[in-house]
């Protein structure tokens, strides 16, 4: 009877657990596709780790500490990092969590919130028990690792974004150029203008200056070299990314790649959902058997 009873606990907490978890998705997506919906947490990019952590392991506890605690701390800071566990940065155990969080500069303390707060409830969807992932959303970055990265240059490419190309359009590509050269100045977020052209630039707060204007050189490389003459590009590396855009920004009809990128959440995120769900109605039918 007592055993009954507590599979019939377990069983009502699951389904508790998957409603709060496909709530969460739901405001998300929405906010993503609708056009008046709220575009600071439009999906960019995920990152995740191959590595995975036994559910209810002590990595799950610091993890969900880690994401407790940037979730309070965004409503007073843009910026922060953490560390939980009983590692070190020398020697990390198997449990500790490093991670951080960042908001778009241009954002208001409030936005900021709401964004990471919708990142921290993302990032346990789309990279379940990873010992590490990255997840960037239009207002703001969130990332872990079971190793101390803090303040190590990582330049590697995570997402590239290009627009339509336009030929012997000197004047756009001088404008284009004089915004990406100031942008190599950031420290930080800057943004910048040159008549019809606008950009933007920003690095991670753990990065030093100097790292940070070689993170943005590379970045600024990648623009020209892999968008070539698009009207508007986005390059986001580990640490930094470089944004530039004409007039319209973009034109959704000339470039599907964002529809692909949230065609890929959802399907990773339903088949999630699949799997907990199936749970459900295996522990169900146990119960029953049991009974």
């Amino acid at each position: 009877m007592l055993r009954n009873l507590e599979l019939h606990f377990s069983t009502r907490q699951a389904m508790i657990l998957v409603m709060r978890l496909l709530s969460s998705l739901l405001f998300s997506l929405l906010s993503s596709l609708s056009s008046h919906g709220y575009p600071i947490n439009t999906f960019i990019y995920a990152g995740c780790s191959q590595e995975k952590y036994q559910p209810n392991s002590p990595v799950e506890g610091n993890l969900n500490s880690f994401l407790t605690s940037a979730v309070s701390s965004s409503s007073q800071l843009s910026y922060n990092s953490f560390a939980a566990g009983n590692g070190s940065s020398t020697t990390p155990d198997d449990s500790s969590i490093t991670g951080l969080y960042q908001c778009r500069g241009d954002l208001k303390i409030f936005d900021c919130s709401k964004c990471i707060e919708s990142a921290a409830s993302q990032i346990a969807l789309v990279c379940p028990y990873s010992y590490g992932a990255s997840l960037q959303l239009e207002g703001c970055y969130i990332r872990y690792e079971h190793v101390d990265f803090l303040g190590k240059l990582d330049t590697s490419l995570r997402h590239t974004k290009c627009s339509k190309s336009v030929s012997n359009d000197f004047e756009f590509f001088r404008r284009r150029d004089g915004v990406l050269a100031d942008l190599l100045g950031a420290i930080g977020f800057r943004v910048s203008s040159f008549g019809s052209v606008q950009g933007f630039a920003q690095c991670v707060g753990d990065l030093n200056p100097t790292d940070c204007s070689s993170c943005l050189a590379d970045a600024v490389g990648k623009l020209k070299n892999v968008c070539g003459s698009a009207t508007a590009a986005d390059v986001y590396l580990a640490q930094c990314y470089a944004r530039y855009w004409a007039s319209g920004y973009y034109d959704a009809s000339s470039d599907s790649s964002n529809e692909d990128q949230v065609g890929k959440t959802v399907a990773i995120i339903v088949g999630i959902l699949a799997g907990v769900a199936l749970f459900i109605v295996l522990l169900s039918i146990c119960r029953r058997t049991m009974g």
